[in-house]
This record gives structure tokens, C-alpha cells and sequence, in this order.
């Protein structure tokens, strides 16, 4: 008798073999999973829709008092946060009124003075009243501005950004 004849075929590719095609198959199921789940993260935090909701700005009451030849004036706004994380106002600009910096009159010595101050918080459902005497905006160097006289002035936030108004001229001393 012969011994028995080599078999001249080949063997089947890793892949192909039944056990390791399952393994393979039950692998590409969550890795594609896992890839269609980023992809989705992906688009969801390139929208913006990532994150805390952003908080919600209103200006109300923007006013600016008359200087009267003086080398500063104060603009004076109410805001008023309703979102639901708080914002900080970091600065103020307006191309008709020149520079502002948030300010506050401090007294020292039984003298009161105004004095640039950094950011200033506004809570969460919470508001800021600015009046002369407190919390405001220094503008130097004033431009000449009749009483009624409108101007767009830009807060700007932390995370809301540009916040646009609109300050009408008035005399000092109204409340």
C-alpha cells in the first residue's frame, strides 16, 4: 500500500476560518458602535450644543449723563441675567463715546473717587443695577452730547459676548 497522497490545498486565510470570522464579526459590532457614537459627539459639540446653556443678557435703562464740559462722564445700565449660569461683564465699548472702563466710586479719607475695577459677576436670575455711586461706566474724555441724544454702546461677556444697546443722553441726578 501507498502512503496516503499529499493534500495540495491551500489553507483558508485567518479570516476566513469559522472561529476567527465570528471573533471578527462580533468585534466589528461595537467598534462601529463605537465609531458612529464619536462621530456623533463630534458634530454635537461643533454645533455649540455642548455644555451649560448660555447664560441670557437683557439691558435695560442705558443712560448716559451729561458732561457738561467735564473730562469724564458714567454711562449707567440695568442688566438682568434669566439664563441659567452666571456671566461676567468684562468690558464696555462704543466708537461714538471713546474709552470706558467699568468702574466704582470707593471713599478714602472722606473723599470719594472713582477707581477702575476688573469684571464684575452677574449671578445666575440675578441683576446689576449700575447707578453713580456704585458699580458703572467711567467714559474719559467725553464727546459733547445733547440731552436725548442716542448712542450704541457693546458689552461684552464672558460667555454671552457682544450684548448691543442703546444709551440715551440725560442729566445727572436722575434716578
Amino acid at each position: 500500500m501507498s502512503a496516503p497522497a499529499a493534500s495540495a490545498e491551500r489553507p483558508l486565510p485567518v479570516w476566513r476560518r469559522p472561529a476567527a470570522a465570528a471573533a471578527l464579526r462580533a468585534a466589528l459590532v461595537p467598534a462601529g458602535a463605537c465609531a458612529v457614537v464619536l462621530l456623533l459627539l463630534c458634530v454635537y459639540t461643533a454645533t455649540g450644543a455642548a455644555g451649560d446653556p448660555p447664560a441670557r443678557i437683557g439691558v435695560s435703562d442705558a443712560r448716559i449723563l451729561q458732561s457738561a464740559g467735564s473730562a469724564t462722564t458714567t454711562v449707567l445700565v440695568s442688566l438682568r441675567n434669566t439664563g441659567p449660569v452666571e456671566d461676567t461683564l468684562e468690558s464696555v465699548s462704543s466708537l461714538d463715546l471713546g474709552v470706558m472702563v467699568l468702574a466704582r466710586t470707593v471713599t478714602e479719607n472722606g473723599e470719594s473717587r472713582t477707581r477702575p475695577i476688573g469684571p464684575v459677576t452677574v449671578a445666575s436670575g440675578g441683576s446689576l443695577r449700575m447707578d453713580a455711586f456704585g458699580v458703572k461706566v467711567a467714559v474719559l474724555d467725553p464727546p459733547e452730547l445733547d440731552l436725548g441724544e442716542k448712542v450704541g454702546i457693546d458689552l461684552w461677556f464672558r460667555n454671552s459676548g457682544r450684548v448691543k444697546a442703546t444709551a440715551v443722553t440725560v442729566r445727572p441726578g436722575r434716578p
